[in-house]
C-alpha cells in the first residue's frame, strides 16, 4: 500500500491527510447537525465580529498602507524572480486570469443585489432617496474596492516574491522563511499548509454552493427548469464541475486561460449593453460622483468602526466586517494563483495592477449595474427590485427583465456566471493540488479530478442538509487567525526586501579600492580564511599600530600632535589629533566578530571552522560614521586611508558653513 501510495500520487501526507480528516469531518457535522453546528459557528462568528471587528479593521489598514508604500519605495522596481525575468503572459491575459480568480461570481451575485439592499436598509430609509443611493454606491466601492484587493495583494505578492526571488516552493510556508528558516519544511510548515488548504477548500465549495443556486434561480426564472430544486442542483453541479475538470487538466496556460479571456470580453459586452440601454447619462454622473465621493471618504471609511452610530453596527457586522473575513479566508486561495501568473513582474507593476485595474473595473461594474438598477426601481419598476432586495438569487434577473433582450441578456448572464465559476473551480482545483503536493511540478490528473469530485460531493451534501450557511460561518471564523499570520508576511517581506536591496547595492570594500596585483596571493587566502579572535588581535598588533605609530611621528615632524589610545576587551587601537574649538579628529581600529551563516559553514569550496562566529578589524570615526573592514589593507594602505579621512576632516572645518554643526565640547574619548 505504501508503495503504492509513493508510485502513484504526489501528496505530502503530513499535509493532505489532516486537511481531509478536517474538511470531512466539518462538511460532515454540518451536514448530520446543520442548526446545532450553525448556531455553534454563528455564536463564535457573531463574538468575533462584535468584540474582535477592530482586528479586522486595523488589519486591512495596515495592508493597504503597506502596498501603496511598497509601490512607490526603492522596493517596486525588485522583480518578482531573477533580474532579468520576464513575465509569463500578456498583460491582458494576466489581468484576466487573476481578475477572474478573485471576484467573478461575487460580482455577477451582488452587482445589483448589494446596492439594492444597501439601498432599502432600514439605517439609511430616513434619508432622503438622493442620500440613500449614494450610500449605496459609497459603501459598495467600500467593500469591493483598494481594500478587499490589498488583502489579496498581499498574500499574492509575498507568495510570488519568495517563491520566485528566493526559489522556494510556491507555498504559504515559504512566507515564513525569513522568520523560521529551515523550520518550514518540518511541522510549522504543514500545519501553515494545512489551514491554506481548508480554508481554500471551504471557501470554493460555499461560493459552488451560492452559485448553483444562482444558476438554479435564473433558469427557473427564464422557464428554462420548472423549479429551484435539488435534483437540478445536482445536475447544475455535475455539469460545472465537469467543465472545471477538463479545463483544470489542460493546465494553466490553456484552460483557464482560455477561459478568463473569453470572460473579461463577456463581461464587457454585458457592461456596454447595459451602460447604452440603460440610464446612459445618469450612470456616467453617478460613478463620477462616486468616485469622488469614495475618494474624499477614503480614510473615513477605512477606520470607521460606527463606535459612535450604535444602530448601525448590526449593518457594519454583517457588511463591512463580514467581506473584511471574507476576502482573508478567500486570500489563500487567490494570492497562491496570482502568484502563480505573476512571475517575472515587478513589486510596482504588481501592486498597481492588482489595487488599481480591478478596484476601477469593479466600480465601473458596480456602479452600472447598480445604480441601473436604483434608477430602473424608483422610475420604472415602482419600488418592486427594492421589494426583492431580500432575495439576491433572483434579483439579478429581475432587474433584467426591466431591459430590451431581457431573455437573451439574462441567457448570457448564466453563461458568464457558469464561466466564472469554471474558472474560479479550475484554479481552486490547481492550487489545493499545489498546497497538497508541497508545489510538486508534475502531478497525476487523477488527483485534479478526486478535488472536483471531493467539491461537488460536500457541496451537494451541504446544499441539501442546509448545512452551508454553517461551513459559510466556519470560513469567516478562521479569517481571524489568518489575519495574523498575514501580518506576519508583511514582517518577514520587510526582512527579506532590505536583505534583497542591501545584496545588490552593495558596493566593493573600501580597502579594495588601492588594491593592484602586487600582493593578490596573500590577499586570497585573506579572503577565504576565518579569523579568529586572536589572529585579529595580532594583525592589529603588527600591522594597525605600526601603522598609527609611523603616522603619529610623520604628524610630529609636521606639527601636528597625535595621541594613540588603546583598550582591551575588545580590543581598539584609535589616532586621534585633539582641537578645542571643533570636534576632534578620530580613526580607530576595533576587533568586531560577526556570525556566519550556516549554509556558508557548510560550504565545501571554504575551510571549515569550528564556530558561526568570524572576528575581524573594523575601522571607526569619532563623528559617528559607518566604519568598514580593514583586515585585508597594508600597513601602507591604511595610512592612506586615515590620510583621507584627514584630508576630509580639514576641508570640512575649514569651511564656514559648517561652524555651527561642527563645533563642540563633546569631543569623543575611547571608553
Amino acid at each position: 500500500m505504501m508503495k503504492f501510495f509513493k508510485l502513484k500520487t504526489t501528496f505530502n501526507r503530513g499535509v493532505t491527510i489532516p486537511s481531509l480528516i478536517f474538511i470531512i469531518g466539518i462538511c460532515l457535522l454540518s451536514a448530520v447537525y446543520p442548526e446545532f453546528t450553525e448556531d455553534l459557528l454563528n455564536t463564535v462568528k457573531q463574538f468575533i465580529f462584535i468584540n474582535l471587528n477592530w482586528v479586522y479593521v486595523w488589519s486591512v489598514t495596515i495592508f493597504v498602507i503597506f502596498l501603496v508604500y511598497l509601490m512607490f519605495s526603492k522596493y517596486g522596481n525588485i522583480k518578482l524572480g531573477k533580474n532579468d525575468s520576464k513575465p509569463q503572459y500578456s498583460f491582458f491575459s494576466w489581468i484576466s486570469m487573476l481578475f477572474a480568480a478573485g471576484m467573478g461570481i461575487g460580482l455577477m451575485y451582488f452587482s445589483v443585489a448589494e446596492p439594492m439592499q444597501h439601498y432599502s436598509n432600514d439605517i439609511f430609509t430616513g434619508n432622503t432617496h438622493i442620500n440613500r443611493a449614494k450610500n449605496a454606491q459609497l459603501y459598495t466601492f467600500f467593500h469591493w474596492g483598494i481594500h478587499a484587493w490589498a488583502i489579496y495583494g498581499i498574500v499574492g505578492l509575498s507568495l510570488a516574491y519568495f517563491a520566485y526571488r528566493y526559489r522556494l516552493p510556491l507555498s504559504l510556508r515559504s512566507c515564513f522563511y525569513p522568520l523560521l528558516k529551515d523550520k518550514i519544511n518540518g511541522r510549522w510548515g504543514n500545519a501553515i499548509d494545512v489551514f491554506a488548504l481548508c480554508s481554500t477548500f471551504f471557501g470554493i465549495t460555499t461560493t459552488l454552493g451560492f452559485g448553483v443556486v444562482q444558476i438554479n434561480s435564473g433558469l427557473q426564472i427564464l422557464h428554462i427548469v420548472p423549479e429551484n430544486s435539488f435534483i437540478y442542483q445536482v445536475i447544475i453541479v455535475a455539469v460545472l464541475v465537469s467543465l472545471s475538470v477538463i479545463s483544470a487538466i489542460t493546465g494553466v496556460d490553456k484552460g483557464v486561460k482560455l477561459l478568463s479571456n473569453i470572460n473579461v470580453v463577456s463581461v464587457i459586452v454585458l457592461l456596454i449593453f447595459i451602460l447604452i440601454l440603460g440610464p446612459t447619462v445618469y450612470l456616467i454622473g453617478s460613478f463620477t460622483e462616486g468616485l469622488g465621493n469614495y475618494i474624499n471618504n477614503f480614510f473615513n471609511l477605512t477606520f470607521g468602526t460606527h463606535v459612535y452610530e450604535e444602530e448601525t453596527l448590526p449593518w457594519f457586522y454583517n457588511w463591512t466586517i463580514l467581506y473584511w473575513a471574507w476576502w482573508i479566508s478567500w486570500s489563500p486561495y487567490v494570492g497562491l494563483f496570482i502568484a502563480k501568473i505573476s512571475k517575472g513582474r515587478t513589486i510596482r507593476e504588481f501592486i498597481a495592477a492588482v489595487l488599481i485595474l480591478p478596484t476601477l473595473f469593479n466600480f465601473i461594474w458596480m456602479s452600472v449595474f447598480g445604480n441601473s438598477a436604483i434608477w430602473t426601481d424608483l422610475h420604472v419598476a415602482g419600488g418592486a427590485l427594492s421589494e426583492l432586495a431580500g432575495n439576491p438569487d433572483a434579483l439579478m434577473f429581475r432587474f433584467l427583465e426591466y431591459m430590451p433582450f431581457s431573455t437573451i441578456v439574462s441567457f448570457l448572464v448564466i453563461a458568464i456566471i457558469i464561466i466564472f465559476f469554471v474558472t474560479s473551480a479550475d484554479s481552486g482545483m490547481y492550487v489545493m493540488n499545489s498546497i497538497a503536493t508541497k508545489n510538486a511540478k508534475i502531478s497525476p490528473k487523477w488527483q485534479t479530478v478526486f478535488w472536483g469530485v471531493l467539491l461537488a460531493a460536500l457541496a451537494l451534501l451541504l446544499l441539501n442538509a442546509g448545512g452551508l450557511t454553517a461551513l459559510q460561518s466556519m470560513t469567516l471564523v478562521t479569517a481571524l487567525p489568518f489575519s495574523v499570520i498575514i501580518l506576519l508576511f508583511i514582517v518577514s517581506l520587510v526582512k527579506a526586501l532590505i536583505i534583497d536591496k542591501n545584496y545588490y547595492e552593495r558596493d566593493f570594500s573600501a580597502s579594495t579600492v588601492p588594491w593592484s596585483g602586487e600582493y593578490w596571493k596573500e590577499r586570497l587566502k585573506q579572503i577565504i580564511s576565518f579569523n579568529d579572535h586572536q589572529s585579529i588581535n595580532d594583525f592589529m598588533e603588527s600591522t594597525v599600530k605600526s601603522a598609527f605609530t609611523e603616522l603619529k611621528e610623520e604628524f610630529a615632524k609636521n606639527g601636528t600632535e597625535a595621541q594613540l589610545n588603546f583598550s582591551e576587551d575588545p580590543k581598539r587601537i584609535e589616532i586621534e589629533i585633539h582641537y578645542d574649538v571643533v570636534n576632534n579628529f578620530v580613526y580607530g581600529v576595533k576587533n568586531q566578530s560577526r556570525t556566519v551563516s550556516d549554509y556558508l559553514l557548510n560550504e565545501e569550496n571554504l575551510p571549515d571552522s569550528e564556530e558561526n562566529l568570524t572576528f575581524f578589524p573594523k575601522s571607526y570615526f569619532g563623528d559617528g560614521r559607518e566604519g568598514y573592514d580593514v583586515k585585508l589593507f597594508t600597513k601602507n594602505e591604511l595610512i592612506s586611508d586615515v590620510l583621507k579621512h584627514y584630508e576630509r576632516f580639514i576641508e570640512i572645518i575649514s569651511e564656514e558653513r559648517n561652524e555651527m554643526f561642527i563645533s563642540s565640547n563633546a569631543n569623543r574619548r575611547m571608553k
